[in-house]
Protein backbone atom coordinates (compact mmCIF):
# COMPACT_ATOMS: atom_id res chain seq x y z
CA UNK A 1 0.00 0.00 0.00
CA UNK A 2 1.12 3.98 -0.87
CA UNK A 3 2.61 5.19 2.57
CA UNK A 4 0.14 8.34 3.68
CA UNK A 5 1.58 11.39 2.37
CA UNK A 6 1.19 14.90 4.97
CA UNK A 7 1.83 16.99 3.41
CA UNK A 8 2.17 16.35 -0.39
CA UNK A 9 4.70 18.41 -2.75
CA UNK A 10 6.06 19.30 -5.88
CA UNK A 11 8.23 16.21 -5.77
CA UNK A 12 5.56 14.20 -4.69
CA UNK A 13 4.41 11.67 -7.79
CA UNK A 14 1.04 10.79 -9.61
CA UNK A 15 0.56 7.65 -8.21
CA UNK A 16 1.00 9.28 -4.71
CA UNK A 17 -0.83 12.29 -5.29
CA UNK A 18 -4.02 10.18 -6.35
CA UNK A 19 -4.11 7.70 -4.06
CA UNK A 20 -4.06 11.13 -1.10
CA UNK A 21 -6.70 12.26 -2.89
CA UNK A 22 -8.39 9.31 -2.67
CA UNK A 23 -7.84 8.90 0.91
CA UNK A 24 -8.99 12.16 1.39
CA UNK A 25 -12.08 12.18 -0.38
CA UNK A 26 -12.30 8.94 -1.93
CA UNK A 27 -14.46 8.89 -5.34
CA UNK A 28 -17.53 10.43 -3.67
CA UNK A 29 -19.55 12.81 -6.06
CA UNK A 30 -19.73 16.48 -4.79
CA UNK A 31 -21.66 18.82 -7.10
CA UNK A 32 -21.36 22.59 -6.88
CA UNK A 33 -19.36 25.13 -7.86
CA UNK A 34 -17.97 27.90 -5.34
CA UNK A 35 -15.38 25.07 -4.20
CA UNK A 36 -13.72 24.93 -7.08
CA UNK A 37 -14.41 28.59 -8.24
CA UNK A 38 -12.50 29.83 -4.85
CA UNK A 39 -9.55 28.01 -6.08
CA UNK A 40 -9.53 28.55 -9.74
CA UNK A 41 -9.58 32.53 -8.56
CA UNK A 42 -6.52 31.53 -6.50
CA UNK A 43 -4.69 29.98 -9.14
CA UNK A 44 -5.84 33.22 -11.67
CA UNK A 45 -4.36 33.58 -14.92
CA UNK A 46 -2.90 29.98 -15.21
CA UNK A 47 -6.24 28.33 -15.47
CA UNK A 48 -7.54 30.81 -18.12
CA UNK A 49 -7.88 29.88 -21.32
CA UNK A 50 -6.69 32.37 -24.05
CA UNK A 51 -8.09 29.84 -26.46
CA UNK A 52 -11.73 28.75 -27.84
CA UNK A 53 -12.89 26.40 -25.16
CA UNK A 54 -15.62 23.89 -26.63
CA UNK A 55 -17.88 22.17 -23.57
CA UNK A 56 -19.45 19.08 -24.29
CA UNK A 57 -22.28 17.49 -21.89
CA UNK A 58 -24.65 14.92 -22.45
CA UNK A 59 -25.60 11.19 -21.45
CA UNK A 60 -24.04 8.98 -24.22
CA UNK A 61 -21.41 10.05 -27.07
CA UNK A 62 -19.57 12.64 -25.25
CA UNK A 63 -15.94 11.18 -25.45
CA UNK A 64 -16.66 10.27 -29.03
CA UNK A 65 -17.75 14.11 -30.09
CA UNK A 66 -14.62 15.07 -28.23
CA UNK A 67 -12.37 12.67 -30.32
CA UNK A 68 -13.64 13.83 -33.63
CA UNK A 69 -13.45 17.66 -32.79
CA UNK A 70 -9.42 16.89 -31.55
CA UNK A 71 -9.01 14.98 -34.56
CA UNK A 72 -10.62 17.37 -37.16
CA UNK A 73 -8.28 19.97 -35.34
CA UNK A 74 -5.21 18.48 -35.43
CA UNK A 75 -5.68 17.67 -38.89
CA UNK A 76 -6.11 21.51 -39.19
CA UNK A 77 -3.13 22.13 -38.00
CA UNK A 78 -4.09 23.70 -34.33
CA UNK A 79 -2.32 22.63 -31.19
CA UNK A 80 -5.30 20.72 -29.15
CA UNK A 81 -5.25 20.46 -25.90
CA UNK A 82 -8.82 17.87 -24.62
CA UNK A 83 -9.75 16.75 -21.11
CA UNK A 84 -12.29 14.00 -20.63
CA UNK A 85 -13.27 11.68 -17.78
CA UNK A 86 -13.04 8.83 -16.73
CA UNK A 87 -10.16 6.94 -17.45
CA UNK A 88 -10.06 3.64 -18.63
CA UNK A 89 -6.51 2.08 -17.63
CA UNK A 90 -3.95 5.23 -17.08
CA UNK A 91 -5.12 8.74 -15.06
CA UNK A 92 -2.42 10.22 -18.09
CA UNK A 93 -5.76 9.83 -20.23
CA UNK A 94 -7.77 12.33 -19.28
CA UNK A 95 -5.58 15.30 -20.39
CA UNK A 96 -4.18 15.04 -23.62
CA UNK A 97 -2.06 17.23 -25.68
CA UNK A 98 -1.93 16.96 -29.36
CA UNK A 99 -3.82 13.30 -29.34
CA UNK A 100 -1.51 12.10 -26.68
CA UNK A 101 -1.87 12.07 -22.94
CA UNK A 102 0.60 13.84 -20.65
CA UNK A 103 3.44 12.29 -19.41
CA UNK A 104 2.58 12.33 -15.54
CA UNK A 105 5.95 14.32 -14.66
CA UNK A 106 3.98 17.47 -16.28
CA UNK A 107 0.91 16.57 -14.12
CA UNK A 108 2.72 16.98 -11.35
CA UNK A 109 3.78 20.46 -10.97
CA UNK A 110 0.04 21.20 -11.47
CA UNK A 111 -0.86 19.02 -8.78
CA UNK A 112 0.93 21.10 -6.50
CA UNK A 113 0.11 24.39 -8.18
CA UNK A 114 -3.89 23.55 -7.07
CA UNK A 115 -3.29 22.17 -3.68
CA UNK A 116 -1.09 26.06 -3.09
CA UNK A 117 -4.10 27.48 -4.34
CA UNK A 118 -6.49 25.22 -2.36
CA UNK A 119 -4.45 26.57 1.29
CA UNK A 120 -4.38 29.72 -0.33
CA UNK A 121 -7.89 30.25 -0.14
CA UNK A 122 -8.37 29.13 3.24
CA UNK A 123 -8.45 25.27 2.98
CA UNK A 124 -11.13 24.93 0.76
CA UNK A 125 -12.00 21.62 0.33
CA UNK A 126 -11.95 19.70 -2.92
CA UNK A 127 -13.62 16.35 -4.04
CA UNK A 128 -11.20 14.18 -6.26
CA UNK A 129 -12.91 15.33 -9.73
CA UNK A 130 -12.59 18.67 -8.58
CA UNK A 131 -8.91 18.73 -7.85
CA UNK A 132 -7.98 16.46 -10.63
CA UNK A 133 -10.13 18.74 -12.93
CA UNK A 134 -8.55 22.11 -11.86
CA UNK A 135 -5.05 20.25 -11.92
CA UNK A 136 -5.46 18.56 -15.39
CA UNK A 137 -6.78 22.02 -16.58
CA UNK A 138 -3.89 23.99 -15.23
CA UNK A 139 -1.34 21.68 -17.31
CA UNK A 140 -3.31 21.52 -20.20
CA UNK A 141 -3.01 25.26 -20.65
CA UNK A 142 0.59 25.65 -19.97
CA UNK A 143 1.33 24.05 -23.52
CA UNK A 144 -0.53 26.86 -24.92
CA UNK A 145 -3.08 24.84 -27.17
CA UNK A 146 -4.94 26.69 -29.66
CA UNK A 147 -8.38 25.02 -28.69
CA UNK A 148 -9.29 23.24 -25.39
CA UNK A 149 -11.71 20.96 -25.44
CA UNK A 150 -13.53 19.74 -22.39
CA UNK A 151 -16.09 17.09 -21.31
CA UNK A 152 -18.50 17.34 -18.74
CA UNK A 153 -17.96 14.46 -16.15
CA UNK A 154 -21.97 14.49 -15.08
CA UNK A 155 -24.65 16.96 -15.42
CA UNK A 156 -23.25 20.14 -16.46
CA UNK A 157 -24.64 22.81 -14.42
CA UNK A 158 -23.00 22.02 -11.07
CA UNK A 159 -19.95 19.85 -12.72
CA UNK A 160 -16.49 21.54 -12.39
CA UNK A 161 -16.16 21.95 -15.71
CA UNK A 162 -18.94 24.57 -16.24
CA UNK A 163 -16.42 26.71 -13.61
CA UNK A 164 -15.04 27.22 -17.35
CA UNK A 165 -17.00 29.13 -20.03
CA UNK A 166 -17.87 27.59 -23.02
CA UNK A 167 -17.30 29.75 -26.33
CA UNK A 168 -19.05 26.70 -28.00
CA UNK A 169 -21.22 24.04 -26.22
CA UNK A 170 -22.43 20.77 -27.55
CA UNK A 171 -25.22 18.48 -26.26
CA UNK A 172 -24.90 15.43 -26.56
CA UNK A 173 -27.90 12.24 -26.65
CA UNK A 174 -29.89 12.84 -23.10
CA UNK A 175 -31.22 9.72 -21.43
CA UNK A 176 -32.13 8.52 -17.74
CA UNK A 177 -28.34 8.28 -16.07
CA UNK A 178 -27.09 9.30 -12.23
CA UNK A 179 -31.26 10.41 -11.76
CA UNK A 180 -30.11 10.45 -7.95
CA UNK A 181 -28.02 13.58 -8.59
CA UNK A 182 -29.65 14.86 -12.09
CA UNK A 183 -33.17 14.22 -11.42
CA UNK A 184 -36.02 11.41 -12.37
CA UNK A 185 -36.57 12.27 -15.66
CA UNK A 186 -35.21 13.59 -19.06
CA UNK A 187 -36.34 17.10 -18.86
CA UNK A 188 -34.64 17.20 -15.12
CA UNK A 189 -31.58 15.80 -16.84
CA UNK A 190 -31.77 17.96 -19.76
CA UNK A 191 -31.95 21.29 -17.29
CA UNK A 192 -28.53 19.93 -16.08
CA UNK A 193 -26.83 19.69 -19.01
CA UNK A 194 -27.91 22.78 -20.20
CA UNK A 195 -26.51 24.75 -17.62
CA UNK A 196 -23.38 24.67 -19.82
CA UNK A 197 -24.70 26.73 -22.09
CA UNK A 198 -23.57 30.68 -22.46
CA UNK A 199 -25.29 33.88 -23.42
CA UNK A 200 -24.96 34.91 -27.17
CA UNK A 201 -22.58 31.82 -27.79
CA UNK A 202 -23.12 28.48 -29.85
CA UNK A 203 -24.73 25.96 -28.07
CA UNK A 204 -25.18 22.57 -30.72
CA UNK A 205 -28.05 20.27 -29.72
CA UNK A 206 -27.43 16.40 -31.37
CA UNK A 207 -29.97 14.89 -29.60
CA UNK A 208 -32.89 14.57 -32.54
CA UNK A 209 -35.29 14.84 -29.70
CA UNK A 210 -34.09 16.98 -27.11
CA UNK A 211 -35.69 17.70 -23.78
CA UNK A 212 -37.77 20.70 -23.91
CA UNK A 213 -36.12 22.17 -20.90
CA UNK A 214 -32.71 22.12 -22.81
CA UNK A 215 -34.58 24.46 -25.78
CA UNK A 216 -36.06 26.43 -22.81
CA UNK A 217 -32.87 27.68 -20.97
CA UNK A 218 -31.64 28.07 -24.40
CA UNK A 219 -34.09 30.59 -25.22
CA UNK A 220 -34.13 31.89 -21.75
CA UNK A 221 -30.89 33.30 -21.75
CA UNK A 222 -30.34 33.84 -25.44
CA UNK A 223 -27.87 31.32 -26.54
CA UNK A 224 -27.13 30.63 -30.31
CA UNK A 225 -29.45 27.43 -30.44
CA UNK A 226 -28.09 25.34 -33.64
CA UNK A 227 -30.97 22.00 -33.57
CA UNK A 228 -30.29 18.98 -35.68
CA UNK A 229 -32.85 18.62 -38.13
CA UNK A 230 -33.41 22.69 -38.08
CA UNK A 231 -29.75 24.20 -38.18
CA UNK A 232 -27.86 21.24 -39.16
CA UNK A 233 -28.80 17.83 -40.69
CA UNK A 234 -26.95 15.30 -42.36
CA UNK A 235 -28.09 12.04 -45.08
CA UNK A 236 -26.34 9.05 -46.56
CA UNK A 237 -26.19 5.80 -48.12
CA UNK A 238 -24.00 2.68 -47.25
CA UNK A 239 -21.06 4.46 -49.00
CA UNK A 240 -21.02 7.90 -48.11
CA UNK A 241 -22.83 10.55 -45.81
CA UNK A 242 -24.11 14.04 -46.71
CA UNK A 243 -23.87 17.23 -43.88
CA UNK A 244 -25.43 20.91 -44.18
CA UNK A 245 -25.34 23.59 -41.52
CA UNK A 246 -26.22 27.00 -41.90
CA UNK A 247 -23.90 28.34 -44.40
CA UNK A 248 -21.37 24.76 -45.27
CA UNK A 249 -21.96 22.01 -46.27
CA UNK A 250 -19.79 18.93 -47.21
CA UNK A 251 -20.65 16.09 -49.39
CA UNK A 252 -19.57 12.69 -50.11
CA UNK A 253 -17.65 12.16 -47.03
CA UNK A 254 -16.80 9.05 -45.85
CA UNK A 255 -17.90 7.67 -42.59
CA UNK A 256 -15.98 8.24 -39.13
CA UNK A 257 -13.70 5.97 -37.93
CA UNK A 258 -15.47 5.20 -35.14
CA UNK A 259 -17.69 2.87 -35.66
CA UNK A 260 -21.41 2.46 -34.03
CA UNK A 261 -25.32 3.96 -35.59
CA UNK A 262 -24.96 6.80 -33.00
CA UNK A 263 -21.35 8.42 -34.40
CA UNK A 264 -23.15 9.93 -37.35
CA UNK A 265 -25.07 11.71 -35.16
CA UNK A 266 -22.12 12.46 -32.97
CA UNK A 267 -19.89 13.72 -35.97
CA UNK A 268 -23.14 15.64 -37.19
CA UNK A 269 -22.74 17.87 -34.31
CA UNK A 270 -19.55 18.27 -34.23
CA UNK A 271 -19.65 19.40 -37.94
CA UNK A 272 -22.04 22.03 -36.60
CA UNK A 273 -19.67 23.06 -33.38
CA UNK A 274 -16.85 24.22 -36.56
CA UNK A 275 -19.02 25.97 -38.19
CA UNK A 276 -20.02 28.23 -35.32
CA UNK A 277 -16.65 28.93 -34.51
CA UNK A 278 -15.46 29.44 -38.16
CA UNK A 279 -14.83 32.71 -37.15
CA UNK A 280 -12.21 32.32 -34.85
CA UNK A 281 -10.78 28.25 -35.71
CA UNK A 282 -11.52 27.80 -39.47
CA UNK A 283 -11.27 24.82 -40.50
CA UNK A 284 -10.39 23.38 -43.92
CA UNK A 285 -12.65 20.58 -45.44
CA UNK A 286 -9.49 18.52 -46.20
CA UNK A 287 -9.40 18.56 -42.30
CA UNK A 288 -12.73 17.14 -41.76
CA UNK A 289 -12.55 14.74 -43.93
CA UNK A 290 -9.08 13.49 -42.65
CA UNK A 291 -10.12 13.72 -38.99
CA UNK A 292 -12.89 11.58 -39.67
CA UNK A 293 -10.90 8.98 -41.21
CA UNK A 294 -8.56 8.90 -38.21
CA UNK A 295 -9.87 9.27 -34.87
CA UNK A 296 -9.63 6.73 -32.34
CA UNK A 297 -11.37 6.73 -29.57
CA UNK A 298 -10.69 3.35 -27.10
CA UNK A 299 -13.74 1.32 -25.75
CA UNK A 300 -16.52 3.31 -27.86
CA UNK A 301 -17.86 -0.12 -30.14
CA UNK A 302 -14.12 -0.90 -30.45
CA UNK A 303 -13.46 -4.33 -32.56
CA UNK A 304 -10.54 -6.25 -32.05
CA UNK A 305 -10.04 -8.70 -34.62
CA UNK A 306 -9.02 -12.26 -33.67
CA UNK A 307 -10.53 -16.03 -33.21
CA UNK A 308 -13.07 -14.85 -31.66
CA UNK A 309 -13.64 -11.03 -32.13
CA UNK A 310 -13.12 -8.90 -29.32
CA UNK A 311 -15.54 -6.14 -29.03
CA UNK A 312 -15.08 -3.61 -26.16
CA UNK A 313 -17.86 -0.97 -25.32
CA UNK A 314 -17.74 1.36 -22.21
CA UNK A 315 -21.87 1.06 -22.57
CA UNK A 316 -23.19 1.66 -19.28
CA UNK A 317 -26.86 2.88 -19.21
CA UNK A 318 -29.75 1.23 -20.83
CA UNK A 319 -29.58 4.00 -23.47
CA UNK A 320 -25.87 3.48 -24.71
CA UNK A 321 -26.69 -0.23 -24.60
CA UNK A 322 -29.12 -0.60 -26.95
CA UNK A 323 -27.25 1.32 -29.13
CA UNK A 324 -24.88 -1.44 -28.38
CA UNK A 325 -27.61 -4.26 -29.08
CA UNK A 326 -28.05 -2.36 -32.16
CA UNK A 327 -24.50 -2.46 -33.51
CA UNK A 328 -23.68 -5.76 -33.03
CA UNK A 329 -26.86 -6.85 -34.82
CA UNK A 330 -25.50 -4.60 -37.68
CA UNK A 331 -22.03 -7.08 -37.73
CA UNK A 332 -24.03 -9.42 -39.22
CA UNK A 333 -24.48 -13.33 -37.93
CA UNK A 334 -22.35 -14.63 -35.49
CA UNK A 335 -22.67 -18.31 -34.50
CA UNK A 336 -21.82 -17.43 -30.68
CA UNK A 337 -21.91 -14.46 -29.00
CA UNK A 338 -20.57 -14.24 -24.74
CA UNK A 339 -20.50 -11.32 -23.00
CA UNK A 340 -18.34 -10.10 -20.09
CA UNK A 341 -20.18 -7.77 -17.62
CA UNK A 342 -19.62 -5.93 -14.83
CA UNK A 343 -21.32 -2.72 -13.78
CA UNK A 344 -21.36 -0.02 -11.04
CA UNK A 345 -24.40 -1.00 -7.40
CA UNK A 346 -26.15 2.37 -9.04
CA UNK A 347 -26.90 1.50 -12.66
CA UNK A 348 -30.26 0.67 -13.97
CA UNK A 349 -28.90 -2.95 -14.53
CA UNK A 350 -32.11 -4.63 -15.89
CA UNK A 351 -32.52 -2.80 -18.98
CA UNK A 352 -29.75 -3.34 -19.50
CA UNK A 353 -29.38 -7.59 -19.30
CA UNK A 354 -32.45 -7.77 -21.00
CA UNK A 355 -31.84 -5.99 -24.05
CA UNK A 356 -29.11 -7.77 -24.78
CA UNK A 357 -30.64 -11.47 -23.58
CA UNK A 358 -31.55 -12.89 -26.91
CA UNK A 359 -28.17 -11.74 -28.21
CA UNK A 360 -25.76 -13.39 -25.50
CA UNK A 361 -25.49 -16.81 -25.48
CA UNK A 362 -22.79 -16.92 -22.47
CA UNK A 363 -22.66 -14.39 -19.13
CA UNK A 364 -19.06 -13.81 -17.58
CA UNK A 365 -20.18 -11.49 -14.85
CA UNK A 366 -17.55 -10.17 -13.03
CA UNK A 367 -16.36 -7.52 -9.63
CA UNK A 368 -14.89 -4.62 -10.43
CA UNK A 369 -11.92 -2.85 -8.13
CA UNK A 370 -14.15 0.10 -6.60
CA UNK A 371 -16.65 0.21 -3.91
CA UNK A 372 -19.51 1.46 -6.24
CA UNK A 373 -19.57 -1.84 -7.89
CA UNK A 374 -22.42 -4.39 -7.77
CA UNK A 375 -21.12 -7.92 -6.96
CA UNK A 376 -21.04 -10.10 -9.75
CA UNK A 377 -23.44 -12.70 -7.74
CA UNK A 378 -25.68 -9.76 -7.52
CA UNK A 379 -26.02 -9.40 -10.98
CA UNK A 380 -26.26 -13.17 -11.87
CA UNK A 381 -29.35 -13.06 -9.53
CA UNK A 382 -30.45 -10.44 -11.53
CA UNK A 383 -30.23 -12.04 -14.83
CA UNK A 384 -31.53 -15.02 -13.84
CA UNK A 385 -34.34 -13.81 -12.60
CA UNK A 386 -35.13 -12.05 -15.75
CA UNK A 387 -33.40 -14.29 -18.56
CA UNK A 388 -36.35 -15.89 -21.00
CA UNK A 389 -33.71 -18.33 -22.36
CA UNK A 390 -33.26 -21.58 -21.24
CA UNK A 391 -29.98 -22.62 -22.27
CA UNK A 392 -27.64 -19.14 -21.36
CA UNK A 393 -24.76 -19.55 -19.07
CA UNK A 394 -23.61 -17.69 -16.88
CA UNK A 395 -20.48 -17.56 -14.20
CA UNK A 396 -19.09 -14.92 -11.53
CA UNK A 397 -15.42 -14.01 -11.74
CA UNK A 398 -13.32 -11.85 -9.58
CA UNK A 399 -12.48 -9.22 -12.16
CA UNK A 400 -12.42 -8.33 -15.68
CA UNK A 401 -9.21 -10.38 -16.83
CA UNK A 402 -10.44 -13.40 -15.39
CA UNK A 403 -14.30 -13.11 -16.71
CA UNK A 404 -11.98 -13.01 -20.36
CA UNK A 405 -10.08 -15.67 -19.97
CA UNK A 406 -13.19 -17.87 -18.65
CA UNK A 407 -14.82 -16.45 -21.74
CA UNK A 408 -12.39 -17.54 -23.87
CA UNK A 409 -11.65 -20.79 -22.90
CA UNK A 410 -15.44 -21.49 -23.68
CA UNK A 411 -15.65 -19.55 -27.28
CA UNK A 412 -16.22 -20.41 -30.25
CA UNK A 413 -13.25 -18.94 -32.80
CA UNK A 414 -16.00 -17.78 -35.12
CA UNK A 415 -17.91 -16.28 -32.62
CA UNK A 416 -17.36 -13.19 -30.54
CA UNK A 417 -16.92 -11.98 -27.08
CA UNK A 418 -18.30 -8.77 -25.40
CA UNK A 419 -17.13 -6.47 -22.73
CA UNK A 420 -19.17 -3.98 -21.53
CA UNK A 421 -21.08 -2.35 -18.58
CA UNK A 422 -18.57 0.07 -17.06
CA UNK A 423 -15.40 1.97 -17.54
CA UNK A 424 -13.75 -0.72 -15.17
CA UNK A 425 -14.86 -3.39 -17.10
CA UNK A 426 -13.31 -2.61 -20.25
CA UNK A 427 -10.08 -0.91 -18.58
CA UNK A 428 -9.59 -4.07 -16.65
CA UNK A 429 -9.33 -6.20 -19.95
CA UNK A 430 -7.10 -3.22 -21.30
CA UNK A 431 -4.54 -3.00 -18.35
CA UNK A 432 -1.92 -4.61 -20.36
CA UNK A 433 -2.64 -3.28 -23.19
CA UNK A 434 -4.81 -4.26 -25.91
CA UNK A 435 -5.99 -8.50 -26.09
CA UNK A 436 -5.58 -10.10 -29.33
CA UNK A 437 -7.67 -13.63 -28.70
CA UNK A 438 -6.78 -16.89 -29.78
CA UNK A 439 -9.27 -19.40 -29.26
CA UNK A 440 -7.94 -22.54 -27.30
CA UNK A 441 -7.89 -24.45 -30.35
CA UNK A 442 -5.36 -22.31 -31.98
CA UNK A 443 -3.31 -22.51 -29.35
CA UNK A 444 -2.21 -25.99 -29.80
Amino acid sequence: MTAPIDPPTADTSLADWLAHLERLHGQRITLGLERVQAVAQALGAAVRPRCPVVTVAGTNGKGSTCAMLEAIARAAGYRTALYTSPHLVHFEERARWQGEPLASERLTPSFAAVEAARRQAGDVPLSYFEFTTLACVHALLACQPDVLIMEVGMGGRLDAVNVWDADCAIITSIDLDHMEYLGPDREAIGYEKAGILRTGRPAIVSDPLPPRSVVARATEIDADLWLVGRDFRHSGDRQQWHWQGRTRRYAGLAYPALRGANQLLNASGVLAALEALHPRLPVPAQAVRQGLASVQWPGRFQVVPGEPLLVLDVAHNPHAVAALAHNLDDQGYYPQTLAVFGAMADKDVAPMLARMDALVDGWFFCDLPTPRAARAETLRAQWLGLTQRGDGLAEVHADPPAALQAALARADPAGRIVVFGSFYTVGGVLQHGLPRLGAKHLQA
